[in-house]
């Protein structure tokens, strides 16, 4: 990352890696400001800038959405492209795994509409996801607010609709379809991803935590019928019955029948919902602000300790 010198950024450190490169967590060094940079390298310098590379930028530039992560710039070198974003403070994921299974219904309801928020935006511009997991949802504790990230297998959907490839999401979060096959697929299936992150929330696992060979069958074992109210209730029996019928219209196996994230938002679960404070326990700590407060207070100390201390060496002598 020595690369990032030249661009004015300085690495802070690492905080993920994909299939199409890694993300650090960097500070501006002329403002001073936070963000996250997706370094993707170019294997082979004759064919150019990759195509997926062009597509995540160009369909990142067309999305302006409160609850869409934000590329800040685009910058290049001869072998590298850095993707610049605004930085957030952690994922759904390590959120989930922090509160160990103690999260609010109140704070799952916030969260879930702003996905959903960000969704129905994507899909009414005509844009696949194609990769949610809590691991691509990125929270900001200080607005309380959830944003969409990694475009990287995005996909415009083509007016007429046609083929996509099938492995384009990670397993636990699959729907049914593409499982079998179907390659003609469009928005039902982050629908789908949406519904089994909804679940996790509520149990603080995976729904369906499966090796790719058996997947399909553990879907079929879990519901039991195209309309799945009543296994679903009881597998929550802590919802209320309007979130368990939102969810088994999120998890609904035949696609057509499945819910949109439109009519989701209009769904009486989520009828009034508000933002609320998005809150770690107070045994978690993150890398943010308030660590590296810590951090520095903690430095000052520890040198006035030692400028006391040779104070009183020099008054002994």
């Amino acid at each position: 990352m020595g690369k990032l010198k030249n661009l004015n950024y300085k690495k802070i450190k690492k905080i993920g890696a994909g299939g199409y490169g890694e993300v650090y967590k960097c500070r501006n060094t002329v403002t001073g400001q936070k963000v996250a940079i997706k370094m993707m390298t170019i294997q082979t310098e004759q064919e150019g800038v990759p195509s997926y590379i062009i597509r995540e930028v160009s369909l990142l530039k067309e999305l302006e959405h409160e609850n869409i992560v934000r590329l800040l710039d685009v910058q290049s070198s001869r072998k590298d492209v850095f993707l610049v974003f605004e930085y957030l403070d952690l994922d759904l994921h390590s959120f989930i795994t922090r509160h160990k299974n103690t999260l609010n219904l109140l704070v799952i309801k916030a969260i879930l509409k702003q996905i959903l928020l960000g969704l129905a935006y994507c899909h009414s511009l005509k844009i696949l996801h194609r990769d949610l997991k809590p691991n691509n949802l990125l929270i900001d504790l200080k607005s309380n607010t959830v944003k969409l990230a990694d475009f990287g297998l995005a996909r415009a959907i083509g007016v007429p609709q046609k083929e996509y490839s099938r492995d384009c999401v990670y397993s636990p979060y699959k729907a049914p379809e593409l499982l079998l096959g179907y390659t003609g697929y469009s928005t039902p299936i982050d629908v789908w991803a949406v519904g089994c992150i909804f679940a996790e929330m509520i149990t603080g696992k995976p729904l369906f935590p499966s090796k790719k060979h058996d997947h399909l069958s553990l879907i079929f074992r879990y519901l039991t019928d195209l309309t799945n109210y009543l296994n679903l209730a009881e597998k929550f029996p802590n919802l209320e019955p309007a979130g368990v019928d939102l969810l088994s219209q999120m998890l609904c196996l035949n696609p057509k029948q499945r819910i949109t994230a439109m009519d989701a938002l209009k769904h009486e679960y989520l009828i009034g919902v508000e933002n609320v404070p998005l809150v770690l326990p107070s045994s978690s700590c993150i890398s943010c602000q308030c660590c590296e407060r810590n951090a520095t207070l903690s430095d000052i100390i520890e040198q006035n300790r030692h400028a006391l201390i040779k104070n009183l060496l020099k008054r002994d002598v």
